[in-house]
């Protein structure tokens, strides 16, 4: 299983760095997000410090969006989809591999994102161990939550559409934790931090255990 998630990740990445749709499109993106919301809201009021962390879950959700309706176009085309269910790859591995990919992709991201809100917002985080768990577990939840919700949207003709709808709503607790997660590291009060950590590994875990068990079935239906 795990031979095979790397096999499905390295083809998965290999592929966006070739075409270099993460780069070009999500990227700007996510700055230009970031831009936005500093003219939106006022930075002499000190209201753009507080709502970092809020303004930073909410363009990495969708970033993530399109990374995973990325991730699964490239699979429809030319009846990649069909070739995927006659493979002898394990449907586990396949589930594995197209979530640490996506991931993958939002760390990367998630990294440029810290680096600009910092020079950007001026805020300064001091739990830097907190920044990093809760980066770690948002993001696995994210990503197992997106590919399982991915597979199910990638077989229907608006599922450029349909995604959002599903996935969104999903993940209003990883945003709700992260939030609080991130507020208590750039405050400086990580310990009050730890229990919205759990609630987002506890997310990631259920939904990394659903995958496993699930994409197989829905692959077959997509």
């Amino acid at each position: 299983m795990f031979r095979d998630a790397a096999l499905v990740a390295g083809k998965d990445l290999r592929i966006e760095l070739r075409s270099r749709v993460a780069i070009n499109q999500v990227l700007p993106l996510a700055v230009l997000l970031l831009v936005l919301f500093a003219f939106a809201l006022d930075p002499d009021t000190g209201l753009l410090v507080r709502a970092t962390p809020g303004l930073f879950w909410i363009a990495t959700v969708l970033c993530g969006l399109l990374a995973v309706q990325r991730a699964f176009a490239v699979e429809t085309a030319d009846g990649v989809t069909d070739g995927l269910r006659l493979s002898a790859l394990d449907t586990g591995g396949l589930f594995l591999g197209k979530a640490a990919a996506v991931a993958l992709q939002l760390i990367v991201l998630q990294a440029l994102l810290l680096a600009g809100v910092v020079v950007l917002y001026d805020a300064a985080p001091s739990g830097w161990l907190m920044l990093v768990v809760t980066c770690g577990t948002a993001t696995a939840g994210i990503a197992a939550a997106g590919t399982l919700f991915g597979v199910l949207a990638a077989g229907v003709r608006v599922r450029e559409t349909l995604l959002p709808l599903l996935l969104l709503p999903v993940l209003a607790p990883v945003l709700l934790a992260a939030t609080r997660a991130f507020e208590a590291a750039f405050e400086g009060r990580s310990s009050e931090g730890w229990p919205w950590v759990g609630l987002l590994a506890a997310f990631a875990l259920v939904y990394i255990v659903a995958g496993l068990f699930g994409f197989g079935a829905l692959l077959e239906e997509s």
